[in-house]
């Protein structure tokens, strides 16, 4: 996915998450995050289209469902992993998503 049709800016983080999606749980760090989705390290990407759900953060850690949109193996161009959306997320999640990337966003600077 072209950063120019991302909707939301991404911000590089140092968190962990919890996926859980086709049998399966990963839990790897997060290359960059938004309100609208992230990119999980992993060299165990699950398929694009899939559902997961994901766990992650700290103070409030927040869960959601997300779907893979792309997915991305060792020697492909870049660090393994996937992107993920988020999906169905309510306003309580959105908000605390949104906390969550002010966070990491304010920890970049510091």
């Amino acid at each position: 996915m072209a950063a120019e049709n991302r909707k939301f800016t991404r911000t590089p983080s140092r968190l962990r998450c919890w996926c859980e999606g086709e049998n399966v749980t990963v839990y790897a760090r997060i290359g960059n995050l938004s309100e609208g989705g992230l990119f999980l390290r992993t060299s165990t990407p699950l398929q694009r289209g899939s559902l997961a759900v994901l766990r992650f953060g700290s103070e409030m850690p927040i869960q959601a469902s997300a779907r893979v949109i792309w997915s991305r193996m060792e020697g492909q161009g870049g660090p393994a992993g996937m992107g993920l959306m988020f999906e169905g997320v309510d306003e309580g999640q959105l908000a605390e998503i949104r906390r969550i990337v002010e966070v990491e966003r304010r920890q970049r600077h510091e």
